[in-house]
């Protein structure tokens, strides 16, 4: 990671477990050269821990409101993550 990374925490909400989401994520994330991670909560959420370039993290921020084709987002919401122990690769993890 460099000077320019930046780590998130997102929440999506809407429907978003079922619809192949957490597949999507980890996609996109790997396209875009992030790192991190994504498991459903059990409110029916989904979170995702994304890192790496400014541009990237932004990118798929704006990607995550549309989410996959059966998806419906109804709000997602970034809070600061910690650089710092970032897992290499992305992953979908459970809880």
């Amino acid at each position: 990671m460099t000077g320019e990374d930046r780590a998130v925490l997102v929440r999506i909400t809407g429907r978003v477990q079922g619809v192949g989401f957490r597949d999507w994520t980890r996609r996109e994330a790997v396209t875009l050269g992030l790192t991190g991670w994504v498991r459903n909560e059990s409110d029916g959420s989904v979170r995702a821990l994304l890192a790496g370039p400014e541009n990237a993290v932004a990118a798929m921020i704006e990607r995550l409101w549309n989410g996959p084709a059966f998806a419906s987002v109804s709000d997602v919401r970034t809070d600061a993550a910690d650089i710092a122990g970032i897992p290499a690769g992305f992953n979908i993890v459970s809880r």
